[in-house]
């Protein structure tokens, strides 16, 4: 039975993930989509629509997720594609606990409820897309690979750091001004 550690990274890998299968990955774009397969998007996998990849700790993300940290990953929305469910995406938008003060608008599948991505009014044309909603899971060990690690000082102490990536106590993406 394949598994990501045994699949081909050359090749996408493509489980049942969801109740969807009509995912792809291609040179230079790829789908992610909510659980129910109602959402579906089109994104780059390289420079200049892919902006960045990071995991992130901070407590808007842990409580958002109902997870102890997220993988995430910038695209610019000039290269992100509604493919389908565009209407089924229903909206949350905050700023009191975005450490910024930006407003952050979440952008949830109204029928499973995933997040499907964030966008900050700190961040203009720029939406944050979720690693877990990606269709092809090889692109998590290449392509969307994080390159840091950020809000490490809210990490729980059971969980060590990701593998050769760079670390920083608080946000690297708003002290970089990306």
């Amino acid at each position: 039975m394949t598994s990501l550690a045994s699949a081909d990274k050359s090749k996408p890998y493509l489980p049942l993930a969801g109740l969807a299968s009509d995912g792809w990955s291609k040179e230079g774009s790829a789908t992610a989509t909510c659980f129910c397969g109602a959402v579906q998007l089109s994104f780059a996998t390289e420079a200049p629509g892919l902006v960045d990849v990071f995991i992130c700790h901070c407590t808007d993300d842990h409580k958002i997720h109902a997870a102890m940290f997220a993988t995430n990953f910038v695209v610019a929305d000039t290269h992100l594609v509604h493919i389908r469910g565009r209407e089924n995406l229903t909206q949350f938008s905050q700023s009191r606990t975005i450490a910024s003060g930006n407003t952050m608008t979440n952008n949830f599948c109204r029928t499973c409820g995933s997040l499907m991505y964030r966008v900050s009014s700190g961040f203009p044309g720029m939406s944050i897309l979720r690693v877990g909603t990606v269709d092809d899971f090889n692109l998590m060990e290449t392509k969307l690979k994080p390159r840091f690690e950020q809000c490490v000082k809210d990490r729980v102490d059971w969980l060590d750091g990701a593998k050769g990536v760079e670390q920083a106590q608080g946000h690297i993406l708003a002290d970089r001004g990306k």
